[in-house]
């Protein structure tokens, strides 16, 4: 069996949600992951605003538009009378949900269970246009078995035991559609795997079920070799290992949730990344092999802090190391990127909440000096030591920008270095004219 996970914008208008049910009609045994259509997110986090503030005429509008929206998308998907008056009565039946939030008290747990509506209603839809074209699916809701722990992390006993007990359930089915995105927390609450969360969801679903492979549909024909955003003329990469895809998508590959790749790695699923505007396209796969192409793709990770610990030697060195180590773990604050000598660390992180914290903790045993608006610009490869020259060409590419960091040796995988975000663009387009030069890759 296939997981296949199609984004919001995949399936972001009538015609769109059309192709993808093409897509996935074959006689494959799939599970369909889904997001929310296009847009719809960011709608019901705005709703959620005007309710948390209380702003009572401006939910209503708000709540009215969207629901006028899909009601119009159910009306123009389906043709079959009863299938679309079951469409439109089940979305009034999530809507009641909505219009009750203005009436009562809203917390935090409301919030993510109104923007949960989004996925619940865009599956329905799905699992609807199907059952018109005589497709026969069963919708699985999310909450029976997504879970997340005390700690926030998934529960994957949980989730393993859920899921195959729903799969027992349906025997004989080959099609399954479910939601992206959202779960339920260790209370039982309604909660959400964070923005980009649905390839997240596939990935745990995909080890789950040992899945032959995890494919994630996108609206771009695999991982490319630099941001096409901000470069032109990049290309697809073909084949990545496992380690290299999690390490672009760590420092800023957006075609891609950072965690989705361990729990297929730790299963050797392998993970395709396909364009559903165009199927054909080969994309890119992900896999345990490695190949022997050195240089593969260049990634940038944005809204990154720098931080330079400089000790004042009241700690012996080990223990100053321990004694910053320790406080970034108190407060749960990652570390992106970490370089040290015996009396100073310097550290990049995307985390800035609880640095104020950690930097006044810290001030008794250093000084401390902050810097923002940096980000970290990454080479991604199989870059073992043995292999030589690419360190030297990566920084000779760099020479005339000025680095606040330079990490490398902590895996075979990345060179990475931290550079004020406004000269971001001109490191990435000076990689790219030295790296990816005919015949250099190899």
């Amino acid at each position: 069996m296939k997981v296949c996970k199609f984004g919001g914008t995949s399936i972001g208008s009538v015609e769109r949600m059309k192709n993808v049910a093409n897509l996935i009609s074959d006689n494959d045994p799939k599970i369909v992951v889904l997001s929310a259509t296009a847009g719809t997110t960011n709608h019901l986090e705005e709703i959620a605003s005007h309710l948390f503030n209380r702003e009572i005429d401006e939910a209503h509008d708000e709540i009215t538009r969207l629901e006028f929206k899909f009601i119009d998308f159910a009306n123009e998907l389906l043709e079959d009378d009863c299938i679309k008056q079951e469409a439109i009565d089940y979305i009034l039946d999530r809507f009641r949900r909505l219009w009750k939030s203005i009436r009562d008290t809203f917390t935090s747990a409301d919030e993510k269970e109104i923007v949960a509506q989004g996925e619940l209603i865009s599956t329905a839809l799905m699992s609807f246009y199907l059952k018109e074209q005589k497709r026969h699916n069963v919708l699985l809701s999310a909450f029976d078995f997504m879970r997340t722990g005390p700690e926030g992390e998934p529960d994957l006993e949980y989730i393993s035991q859920h899921l195959q007990e729903a799969l027992q359930h349906n025997k004989g089915i080959s099609l399954f559609i479910t939601q992206g995105f959202i779960c339920k927390n260790a209370y039982n609450e309604t909660d959400n795997l964070k923005r980009g969360g649905s390839d997240y969801t596939a990935s745990l679903i995909g080890a789950a079920i040992n899945a032959e492979e995890i494919q994630i549909w996108t609206d771009i024909d695999g991982m490319h070799n630099n941001d096409p955003r901000i470069i032109k003329n990049t290309t697809p990469v073909k084949k990545l290992s496992f380690e290299e895809a999690e390490r672009l998508a760590y420092f800023g590959a957006k075609i891609l949730h950072p965690f989705c790749i361990a729990p297929a790695r730790e299963k050797n699923i392998p993970v395709r990344l396909l364009n559903a505007m165009e199927p054909q396209a080969e994309g890119t796969l992900i896999s345990k092999a490695q190949d022997d192409n050195i240089i593969k793709a260049i990634a940038a990770k944005d809204s990154v802090f720098h931080i330079k610990f400089e000790s004042n030697n009241l700690l012996r060195p080990y223990l100053f190391i321990s004694k910053v180590f320790s406080t970034f773990a108190k407060y749960r604050t990652p570390l992106c990127l970490l370089t040290s000598s015996n009396t100073a660390i310097s550290i990049a992180t995307d985390r800035n909440e609880t640095l104020t914290h950690i930097i006044r903790e810290l001030s008794a045993y250093a000084t401390a000096y902050l810097e923002d608006h940096m980000s970290i610009v990454s080479v991604v490869g199989n870059m073992k030591w043995q292999f030589t020259g690419f360190e030297a060409r990566i920084m000779e590419a760099l020479k005339d920008i000025p680095l606040r960091m330079i990490s490398y040796g902590s895996t075979n995988n990345d060179v990475s270095v931290v550079v004020k975000a406004v000269d971001k663009q001109k490191a990435l387009q000076a990689l790219n004219d030295a790296l990816f030069a005919p015949g250099y890759a190899k």
